[in-house]
């Protein structure tokens, strides 16, 4: 759950810089919003998690 949370925020920051910047505008932010929780409801939605979890994994344990 902490992994979703921090995907969530790190995202959500990533888009607010983007639609300041003039790079994302809001229907594109919109359409990638829907686009997010139409695959949450697919049958691709384990597969997805698992793969961000796996990753978040990899890049914890990683030591600089």
């Amino acid at each position: 759950m902490a992994v979703s949370i921090s995907v969530v925020v790190l995202l959500l920051v990533l888009a607010v810089i983007f639609l300041r910047s003039g790079g994302l505008k809001v229907t594109h932010a919109l359409v990638c919003a829907l686009l997010g929780f139409f695959l949450a409801g697919t049958s691709m939605a384990p597969t997805i998690h698992n793969g961000v979890a796996a990753t978040a994994n990899v890049v914890s344990s990683l030591r600089p």
